[in-house]
C-alpha cells in the first residue's frame, strides 16, 4: 500500500494547500508524483510503463538536442512542477520556456517550482491516463499562457496539437511536427509512435 505522508496539519476533508504547504508535501513525498489542478484538487499520478516511459524521454531528448544547439531556452523534465498562473501546479512529460523568461525568475523561483507557464508542453498518454483528464490539463496550460501543445496519444495512434486562440487540431500518427514560432527551426519527426 503506498502513503501519502502529510506534514502538515489540515482538513483531510476540504484539503485546500497554500503554495508552500504544497512544496512541503512534495518534497516528504519524493517518491510520489503529486500534482493540483485549477480548483485546487491533489492529483496523485501513477507511474508509467516502459513504452509511455521510452516515448516520454525520446520526445524530451530531441527537444533537448533541438535546445542544445539554439540555446534559446530550458528544457526541463516530467520531475518539474511548475505553478500556473491560474493556480494549477502541473508537471508536463517534457516542457521548454524561453531564455528571458527563465532569466526572468529570482534564484529562489527557479530553485522551487518555477512560477512561470511553459512556453512549450508535451504530454503523452500512457495506458494509465485517462484522454478527458489529459485533454482538461492541455486546457489548463493554455489558460495560463503556454503557447503550443503537443498530446501524443498512442493509443488512437494521433496527436493533439494546441495553440493560443485556436481549437485543438488533430493529426494521425506517424506525422511531422513543426515548432512554429515557439521554437524556431524545431521539426519533430512522431515516427516512434508507429504501430508495428
Amino acid at each position: 500500500m503506498t502513503t501519502l505522508d502529510l506534514p502538515l496539519e489540515f482538513n483531510l476533508e476540504a484539503v485546500h494547500l497554500t503554495d508552500e504547504q504544497f512544496y512541503q508535501l512534495c518534497i516528504h513525498n519524493p517518491e510520489m508524483a503529486i500534482e493540483q489542478n485549477a480548483k485546487g484538487v491533489l492529483i496523485v499520478m501513477p507511474p508509467v510503463g516502459g513504452e509511455s516511459g521510452n516515448q516520454e524521454l525520446e520526445l524530451g531528448t530531441d527537444l533537448a538536442i533541438w535546445n542544445r544547439q539554439t540555446q534559446l531556452g530550458k528544457v526541463f523534465s516530467s520531475s518539474t512542477i511548475f505553478q500556473l498562473p491560474i493556480g494549477s501546479k502541473r508537471s508536463p512529460d517534457a516542457a521548454w520556456v524561453e531564455l528571458s523568461r527563465w532569466e526572468a525568475l529570482t534564484p529562489e523561483q527557479r530553485r522551487r517550482f518555477p512560477p512561470i507557464a511553459p512556453d512549450f508542453v508535451i504530454e503523452v498518454r500512457s495506458s494509465t491516463d485517462s484522454l478527458e483528464t489529459l485533454r482538461s490539463k492541455m486546457q489548463e496550460y493554455m489558460a495560463s499562457g503556454v503557447r503550443l501543445g503537443w498530446l501524443f496519444n498512442p493509443k488512437d495512434q494521433q496527436v493533439e496539437i494546441y495553440r493560443q486562440g485556436a481549437a485543438a487540431a488533430v493529426r494521425p500518427l506517424p506525422t511531422q511536427l513543426s515548432g512554429d514560432s515557439v521554437l524556431p527551426g524545431f521539426v519533430l519527426s512522431a515516427s516512434r509512435f508507429a504501430e508495428g
